[in-house]
């Protein structure tokens, strides 16, 4: 194979996947068929029976590949109840929720009347979760039970553990129970994030189990008992990557998760179908590729809270750094009656290129907007452009028409995290239909001559909540902090960026030199974005604010009024973070300094 695409003509990336047309998708529906015996909790012989069912067709394929050991931490819950007068209802345990072992733990239960989040997949308004930082838990509710509406969220649990609620039970919205993980950790836990656990039981209830309880509570009832059984610790589970070389290093990585709660055909095997019909087809044209791909297979999302792709962006660290130009979460394509494209989620550069790859197969204006912290975004302290989570969903009316209420899979299908999401949630035309437009999107990011990403929209959307926080520090502190030095080098950037579009629409600037730039700038851009920690850490799986350095600037205020002392701590460290974003800034504005320079220069 040739070393580089000089002496080539490719095809753009629209004339790749026009290329890549073929109504076949018999390979995909052989891995939904066989997936649907399979019960692919992480660290199970079934899910190490998926992970040889999915290396040996690419064997089949001769799609070169490996299948790494990733050793994982995992909770997995194995039982639980509720217990009150002669009544005993079982539940679903939240993953890193603790045991109780022999009795149990009992209390006096009190109702927290609150939604939680919307969808159970964490990535709801933080301002509607339960316990969430905009509504207060009474502190009298310390040493109780809380019983809470929605789902077990991370940000629920860790706000009513530290109002000093002793367990929590999670009211379903219908007859199912759905699994759910409540660890605030990203990935596998370091030795400085094990204080971040659990520490009670968490257990979540359908409807049904819940209004009887709470109906007792009504009536006076004084004590519950909980009962949770989970097992945890370190887990090999195995994790296999495709890997096909286009004529260059630089790659785009694929991925989603195969591991599941029961059989979980909508949540993952339709998504972990389209990956493999994505690697057969881009095999075939493998000698017109620019950019190479990887396509991942990930355990450990759903019990280990995100550990399997956590485990790939901890080992393969500096690959991705250097070489990943983009990672496109595969989860919950094509399933029943999912023919709508609302809430498709993207980061802002990415927001062109997944509007025209939906709109070019489907005709369909899809909404969507920022990605929430969830979908395997393991790369976001990378500074890698990270795009969609689930895709087609069943339209809104016809969910209302059923009576569903929002999941965050299964294409909107309330079997989501349930023993029902069977064979029944797949639906082969969509999965076709949805796989054209992985193959459309793709397709533009490997072989697109100047890569399909425009940070000005991402330059844009962090302008706007830079100048929010500059409102509220004017507003608030006069003198004593500033974010003066970061608006000053951050409009610098934005002067450099419009100059470097500019050059690139006018042809001055040599298409790899472009790209270098582009990749180089987004990695900061996007860490000022979405980056919790510093490179090579994992930010916590809750939500945060749009540019997360700044994340304490709203409560300067009511520090310096009523904990002066505290105020100065917490300007202190928002100073040093605003430095290191100041420096990734201003290695940003120097790369694109010497793009200019070196503009006409192409290799």
């Amino acid at each position: 194979m040739p070393a580089s695409s000089a002496s080539r003509t490719l095809p753009d990336g629209v004339g790749l996947a026009e290329t890549l047309v073929d109504p076949s998708f018999d390979l995909g529906w052989s891995l939904i068929q066989r997936f649907s015996v399979l019960s692919r909790e992480s660290g199970s012989l079934d899910e190490r029976a998926a992970a040889h069912f999915i290396s040996s067709r690419l064997e089949s394929l001769e799609i070169p590949h490996d299948v790494h050991e990733a050793e994982l931490h995992l909770s997995l819950p194995r039982s639980a109840s509720v217990a009150f007068g002669e009544e005993r209802i079982e539940g679903k345990a939240a993953s890193f929720s603790v045991s109780t072992p022999g009795r149990g733990v009992s209390g006096a239960p009190v109702h927290l009347p609150l939604k939680a989040d919307g969808d159970g997949d964490g990535d709801g308004d933080e301002g509607a979760e339960a316990g969430s930082a905009r509504q207060p838990v009474p502190d009298e509710w310390a040493g109780k039970i809380v019983i809470a509406e929605g789902y077990p969220e991370p940000s629920s649990v860790a706000r009513l553990e530290a109002a000093g609620a002793i367990a929590q039970l999670y009211v379903n919205p219908g007859s199912r129970i759905h699994w759910s993980s409540c660890s605030p950790i990203w990935g596998s836990p370091g030795e400085s994030q094990m204080g971040m656990k659990p520490k009670t039981p968490v257990v979540s209830i359908d409807r049904r189990g819940g209004d009887l309880l709470l109906e007792a509570v009504a009536d006076g009832l004084d004590e519950v008992v909980v009962h949770a059984e989970l097992d945890e610790g370190w887990y090999d589970c195995p994790l296999p990557v495709a890997r096909i070389d286009g004529l260059r290093k630089d790659f785009v990585l694929v991925h989603g998760h195969y591991d599941s709660w029961d059989i979980g055909i909508g949540s993952n095997a339709v998504g972990n179908a389209t990956m493999l019909e994505l690697a057969r087809l881009f095999h075939e044209r493998q000698g017109e590729m620019r950019r190479s791909l990887r396509i991942a297979w990930w355990p450990g999302t759903l019990t280990g809270s995100f550990a399997g792709s956590a485990w790939y962006a901890d080992n393969f660290a500096l690959e991705i750094a250097r070489n990943c130009v983009a990672a496109v979460n595969v989860e919950s394509p094509g399933c029943l009656g999912a023919t709508d494209y609302d809430d498709v989620v993207w980061m802002a550069e990415a927001e062109d290129l997944c509007r025209a790859a939906i709109a070019s197969v489907t005709e369909a204006e899809p909404t969507g907007g920022r990605p929430p912290r969830a979908g395997d975004y393991s790369f976001n302290e990378l500074g890698v452009t990270s795009l969609l989570k689930t895709l087609s969903k069943i339209p809104s009316e016809e969910r209302e028409r059923l009576g569903y209420y929002p999941v965050g899979g299964c294409g909107g299908n309330i079997a989501w995290r349930t023993e029902a999401d069977r064979l029944k949630v797949a639906d082969r035309s969509n999965l076709e239909r949805d796989l054209r437009v992985y193959l459309t999107l793709v397709s533009r990011l490997l072989n697109d001559e100047v890569l399909p990403l425009d940070f000005r929209r991402t330059a844009a959307e962090l302008d706007e909540a830079l100048a929010g926080n500059e409102a509220t520090i004017s507003r608030q502190l006069g003198k004593k902090f500033s974010l003066a030095p970061l608006r000053t080098i951050f409009n610098g950037l934005v002067r450099r960026l419009d100059r470097l579009y500019e050059g690139i629409e006018d042809g001055k600037v040599a298409p790899t030199v472009a790209n270098r730039s582009l990749v180089g700038t987004g990695r900061a851009l996007v860490r000022l974005g979405y980056a919790e920690k510093p490179r090579f850490e994992h930010g916590p799986a809750l939500e945060g604010p749009l540019i997360p350095a700044l994340a304490r600037v709203p409560d300067l205020e009511r520090l310096l009024e009523d904990e002066p002392d505290r105020f100065w701590h917490v300007v202190t460290s928002l100073r040093r973070r605003m430095n290191l974003v100041v420096e990734d800034l201003q290695a940003a504005c120097q790369l694109l300094d010497d793009t200019w320079n070196a503009r006409g220069r192409d290799g």
